[in-house]
């Protein structure tokens, strides 16, 4: 079945897309006890790459493919930062098993790469390649400066 809501640009309209984001995210925000302890990912293919014109890193047969949008909406990100750091779909799982303390899928597999270190000159190329983000620069988890929640270890 093709939802006409879904982001794909073969087989969608954008301004639906957006209608089910604002949707989800009413619902959410109505929810203050959900919400408070929420991250909602937003991302979408928008169709070959267009918004991509930095670098793409070679990671095996299929390289890495273009970057895609990324809009994480929680109490816990840090409004206004757009990140810098290399990072891709695997991402978002290199994230949740960072944030609680879970062990990568396989040993083969994309969330074992490092994060990556990247100079000022270039902040978007890993010196480190292959590597891959884990999204953690998009959050402040401790908000509340009372030291009780340090970033890097989060659960």
């Amino acid at each position: 079945m093709v939802r006409l809501d879904s982001g794909h640009p073969a087989s969608s309209k954008l301004d639906l897309f957006e209608g089910m984001v604002t949707k989800i995210l009413d619902h959410l925000q109505a929810q203050p006890e959900l919400f408070k302890d929420t991250a909602l990912f937003i991302t979408f293919d928008e169709g070959g790459g267009y918004y991509d014109s930095g670098y793409i890193q070679p990671l095996d047969f299929f390289g890495d493919g273009p970057r895609i949008p990324l809009i994480v909406v929680s109490p816990f990100t840090r409004g206004g930062h757009i990140s810098h750091t290399y990072t891709d779909h695997v991402s978002i799982l290199k994230f949740i098993e960072r944030n609680w303390h879970l062990k990568p899928l396989t040993k083969r597999s994309r969330d074992n790469f490092p994060n990556p270190v990247s100079f000022r000159d270039n902040p978007y190329v890993p010196v480190n390649s292959p590597a891959i983000g884990d999204l953690f620069d998009l959050f402040h988890f401790d908000k509340d400066r009372d030291h009780d929640n340090d970033d890097t270890d989060r659960h």
